[in-house]
Formats: C-alpha cells, sequence, structure tokens
C-alpha cells in the first residue's frame, strides 16, 4: 500500500463549520435585516421546517446480505486523521465492530491517540461515562495494512483530497474487500463516479460525506452515482439511522449540497476583502452577527485550511460547468502560494501563536494611516428620525435608551429636524426619485455640519448623497435589527463621504451599544451581499431538481452549524425582498452568476411571497 494512503489532517478540515469550536453552534437566527426591511423579518429559526432531512434510510432496506443498515455489523475505516478517527469514533459508538487501518506503526499510533483524546474530552464533558468509552474503545481494532479489511461489510476510506491517490485507493479495497462489501468514501468534492469506476464493483460504491467533528456533527450526504445499486443506497441510509445520524441523499454533483453552497460564499467573502470594500475582522463580524453564523467566513477558511479550500474550489469550477462564483479569489492562490495556509501553518487571514494553533495574535504593527475611529467625531446631542414605520420606532426607542434626544417627524414636519446634529433616514423604501428629493429637503432643513443618514439597503447611498449639496457628510446607517439593544450596524461609506462623518456615525454605534463596521456603498453592502447571492444558489439548486427544500436546509443547518436554512430564511424574509436585492446585485456586476434564478422570479410572478402570503417555498396557511 502506497505511503500516500496515510490520514491527512488537511482533508480533515474541508467542510463547513468545520471543528469543535464551531459545529453545532445555535447562533442567534440573524439576517434579521435582509434587503433592509424593517429589520425585523424575524428568522427566528422556527420558519417551516415541514418534515425532515429526506432519506429517511427506511426505504428499500431488504437489499442482498450485509446491505442492510441492521445486517452491517463490521465496518473499516481506512486513514486515521481528524476526520479518519473521528469517523471510527461514530461507528463505534454505534455498535459496530471497526477495524481501523493506517499505513505505518506511526501513522496508527497518532490515529488511536486521536481517538482516545476525543472520547476522554467526552468522558470529562459528561456526554459518555467511562464505562461507554471503555466499551467503545474495546470494539475498535487498529491494524497496519489494507489486508485487515478482508471480512467487514462496508470500508470507508477519509484520505487526502486527490482523485489518483483515492482511485488508487479504491483499486486495492476492490481487490481485498470480500465481494458483498460496499467500499465509500469521505470525499468532500470529488467526483463519486470516477473514484467508483476504479473498482470492479462501481455499483456498490457509494459516497458517505461526513462532516467535522464526525461525532458531533448530524448529517451525513450520501452519495449515489448513476450506478450505484439501490440496495447499497438503502443500506447505508438505514446505517445513519442507527448511528443517529440525519441523511440526505443526493446525486453525485461537485460540491455535493454544503459545500457547493458554503464555498461560493467564502470565496466571494474572499474577494470582498481582496477589493478592499470591508476590513478583515468587519466582515467576519458582520456575517457573525448580522447573520447569526457561528463563525465569519475568513476565520474559517484560515481553519479549514486555504489549500484545502483553494483545491475545492477547483475541483468545483471544474465539475460545475466552470461557474464563475467557483473560480478561487487571486488572492486566495496568491496565499496558497505564499504559504499563508491559515491555523495550520499558522497565518492566514489571520496570524496565530502557532502552526495548529487557534489563538489569534496580532498582525505587524501597520504604518500610521488617516484617522478612520472616533477622535475626529462631531459631537452629537440631538438626532432626528424621519419616519413612520416600524423602523423608525425602533431606531427612535434604541436612540432614546441610549441617552441622546431624539425629534421624531413625520416627512411633512421636516423643518423640526433644523437644529439636530444628526438625521437619520427611516422611510420604507421607495422609489430612488422619492428618497433623492427627502435628502435634498433635509438638505436644505439641517444645520451645517450635521449628518444625514439613510437606513436604505436597496439604493445607492452616493445617488442620495449627490441629490444634497453635502455629499461628504451623507452615509448610510443599516440597522440589521433596529430593535436590539445590541443590534448589528453597517455604516456605508460612499466614495464621497467624509472622515468626520464616518467617525461620527461609529461614536453613535459605539453609544448603542451595539457592534457596526465600515463598508463601501456597493449593493448588498457587507451582510446582503454575500447572503443573497448564497440564497439564489440554493434555489438555483432546488431547481435543478438536485434535492429537496427539506434536505438543502438539514444541510446547512446540521452540517455548517447554520442557524436557520436558506427557503426557511427566504420565506421569512420575503421572496420580493429577496429577488429586489438579488436584481440590484445582479444590475451592479453583470455576474452571470448572480442573475436571479428563474424559480424565484415565478413564485414571486405567481404571489407565492413567503409567510406574509401563506406561501413560498413551504405552505405557511396553518401559522
Amino acid at each position: 500500500m502506497a505511503p500516500e494512503f496515510t490520514g491527512d489532517d488537511t482533508a480533515d478540515t474541508a467542510d463547513s463549520a468545520d471543528s469543535a469550536d464551531t459545529a453545532g453552534t445555535s447562533g442567534t437566527a440573524g439576517t434579521s435585516g435582509t434587503a433592509g426591511t424593517s429589520g425585523t423579518a424575524g428568522t427566528s429559526g422556527t420558519a417551516g421546517t415541514s418534515g425532515t432531512a429526506g432519506t429517511s434510510g427506511t426505504a428499500g432496506t431488504s437489499g442482498t446480505a450485509g446491505t442492510s443498515g441492521a445486517g452491517l455489523t463490521s465496518v473499516g475505516v481506512v486513514g486515521l486523521g481528524t476526520m479518519g478517527a473521528g469517523i471510527v469514533e461514530v461507528f463505534a459508538r454505534g455498535g459496530l465492530d471497526v477495524v481501523a487501518v493506517e499505513i505505518t506503526e506511526a501513522a496508527l499510533e497518532r490515529g488511536r491517540a486521536t481517538l482516545t483524546r476525543s472520547t476522554d474530552r467526552a468522558v470529562t464533558r459528561g456526554r459518555l461515562t467511562a464505562a461507554d468509552r471503555d466499551a467503545l474503545l474495546g470494539r475498535v481494532r487498529f491494524e497496519v495494512g489494507l489486508a485487515a479489511l478482508r471480512d467487514v461489510d462496508l470500508a470507508i476510506e477519509a484520505v487526502p483530497e486527490r482523485l489518483e491517490l483515492k482511485r488508487r485507493l479504491f483499486g486495492e479495497l476492490d481487490s481485498v474487500c470480500k465481494p458483498a462489501a460496499i467500499l465509500a468514501t469521505n470525499t468532500s468534492s470529488l467526483s463519486v463516479t470516477e473514484i467508483a469506476v476504479a473498482t470492479t464493483r462501481p455499483e456498490r460504491v457509494v459516497g458517505m460525506h461526513f462532516f467535522n467533528p464526525a461525532p458531533v456533527m448530524k448529517l451525513v450526504e450520501v452519495v449515489r452515482t448513476v450506478v450505484t445499486a439501490d440496495d447499497v443506497v438503502a443500506g447505508v441510509e438505514a446505517l445513519c439511522a442507527r448511528l443517529g445520524k440525519v441523511d440526505v441523499t443526493i446525486g453525485d454533483r461537485a460540491g455535493f449540497i454544503a459545500n457547493a453552497l458554503l464555498f461560493g460564499y467564502l470565496n466571494q467573502a474572499v474577494t470582498m476583502f481582496e477589493a478592499r470594500h470591508v476590513g478583515r475582522e468587519e466582515l467576519d463580524t458582520a456575517m457573525r452577527l448580522g447573520c447569526g453564523l457561528p463563525m465569519g467566513p475568513l476565520a474559517l477558511l484560515d481553519l479549514i485550511g486555504l489549500d484545502t479550500a483553494y483545491e475545492i474550489l477547483e475541483t468545483m469550477y471544474r465539475r460545475g460547468g466552470r461557474d464563475r462564483r467557483h473560480a478561487p479569489a487571486p488572492l486566495l492562490r496568491q496565499m496558497v502560494t505564499a504559504g499563508l495556509l491559515g491555523r495550520k501553518s499558522g497565518q492566514g487571514f489571520y496570524r496565530y501563536a502557532g502552526p495548529g494553533s487557534g489563538t489569534v495574535v496580532p498582525d505587524e504593527p501597520a504604518p500610521p494611516s488617516e484617522p478612520v475611529g472616533t477622535d475626529v467625531a462631531r459631537p452629537v446631542a440631538r438626532i432626528g428620525v424621519v419616519g413612520p414605520g416600524r423602523t423608525a420606532d425602533a431606531i427612535v426607542e434604541r436612540l432614546t435608551r441610549a441617552g441622546y434626544e431624539v425629534v421624531a417627524a413625520s416627512r411633512s414636519a421636516l423643518d423640526d429636524l433644523a437644529d439636530v446634529d444628526l438625521v437619520v433616514e427611516a422611510v420604507a423604501e421607495e422609489e430612488p426619485a422619492a428618497k433623492c428629493e427627502l435628502l435634498a429637503r433635509l438638505d436644505e432643513i439641517c444645520r451645517p455640519g450635521a449628518v444625514l443618514a439613510t437606513t436604505t439597503a436597496a439604493l445607492p447611498v452616493v445617488e442620495l448623497a449627490m441629490a444634497t449639496r453635502r455629499p461628504a457628510d451623507v452615509l448610510g446607517l443599516h440597522f440589521c435589527d433596529p430593535a436590539s439593544t445590541g443590534g448589528f450596524v453597517e455604516i456605508v461609506r460612499t466614495v464621497r463621504t467624509s472622515v468626520e462623518a464616518i467617525a461620527t456615525a461609529r461614536a453613535v454605534c459605539a453609544a448603542l451599544g451595539g457592534p457596526a463596521v465600515v463598508c463601501a456603498d456597493r449593493a448588498g453592502f457587507v451582510v446582503n451581499a454575500l447572503l443573497l447571492p448564497y440564497l439564489n444558489d440554493a434555489v438555483r439548486m432546488l431547481e435543478a431538481s438536485y434535492s429537496t427544500v427539506d434536505d438543502i436546509d438539514h444541510a446547512m443547518k446540521l452540517g455548517c452549524g447554520y442557524p436557520v436554512g436558506p427557503f426557511e430564511l427566504l420565506d421569512e424574509v420575503g421572496l420580493d425582498v429577496a429577488l429586489a436585492l438579488q436584481r440590484r446585485l445582479y444590475r451592479e456586476s453583470r455576474e452571470p452568476g448572480l442573475a436571479p434564478a428563474p424559480l424565484l422570479e415565478q413564485l414571486v410572478t405567481a404571489g407565492r411571497l413567503g409567510r406574509r402570503s401563506g406561501r413560498g417555498f413551504r405552505d405557511h396557511t396553518d401559522g
């Protein structure tokens, strides 16, 4: 057996939300200000969920001997890196006898140590009794060489993500394992079909994609090829149920469900950072607090490994129709070339205490730049808010709680704002001409030096700024959840916004007690610019009949630790709101991958707008 078959931690962290730090974190429902509607679009995580994640694992389990979930009594795992050792633990916890295989005694001992640490930690945390741990370890036999797998009912590999390596390994497994044995690959992005045809039994080859850490994450993507036998799929589904996992069964497509949706988002985040649209920490903060995600995209890429992410994106780009959303960002390629691989190398988008450490340390001191803090902020004591509406009311309440004197004004009483230090326009979205007229009127009324802010999420802030005679004092204040005491705010700077205006907005946001990020004036700002294309990709996946609403939602919640699935979120926010923003993203970029999914447009045309209309991707007529 070739030495490369050893388990590899680089490949083991190739999946979304892939560490104990992030796995299954509930987050908050986030994305409350998606598309800048009133900021109250719940996303509480309770929407819809009509049914459980597809394939329950019970269909057609009669099969041949040794393929049903009940008939599988012994399994083999090849490659004992972090992922492989985790899969060994999952099977052993499920009561199966496990043969854990590596290519050298040293690699075998590393795998044994990984399993021991994991189970000891589970005992310490009260998730496993000492007796259960000892019984679990007693079901695992550690062996060097593939010959030890001759009698197993199922063999699964967790070796590095290299197609030729996996094909060579499957050729050897084919010659060693008994004819009835199922051969499974844990690949996260490679073609299961190409791996299967390296054997003489392609009908008995299946994808069984666990998420890291395997003992914690509930999801398993079961990947069938065009020749995988029904009884093999049914047996693996039943095995997942026996192991306490939720399976989603899908075809052999680049990235499957979770990675296909996740890595487009991660790649776009790198592009946004590369273009200096937003800073590193602010980008990650925006997605954690604006969407309730367990980790920001750049921190997650450091965890996954930038080299691993690059290879996955390259594979999906080649296999997925050369979608430019999966073409690796130039910065990602440059960082990989420079050896900046993330936590594993000690530096990626962030610097760490050392290789393999998760402790972030400060970067090298940067040369002085123009002030961006609050040191040049103008004093603000009196703030005007233009409504009416729920967003305006919530902003008034939040500013009042922060100790500001607040003047709430309607469009017919703008003269009351003559002496405010800052005015926040929070009128519900309308035609650009009407917004421009309102900003021009505020410019006439408000004293010189007063900052004018708009809460728009759908219009270019610079267009509104240029309707005034003070574009340097105009910016965006997009409240993602205006009713929340610590709600997140995007401060949107145009090419004309002054440093003093930005500093003033920062100071006010700090007084409100919530985090704020400064970003450039582009469609979607930060949160919606990354969130909406991900949602659009999910609709395209559904439109292509690749998977179901329930399975896609379950994949992202159980595989990535997202608080809600994409279709739950779309129904909550409103399909029409999402479509309007997606159209703006597409108009601004003309990127084909950002064109609104035809299914989304058709549902909006048909009046299926989500929860508020009673029907969207799910039926909400019963409440």
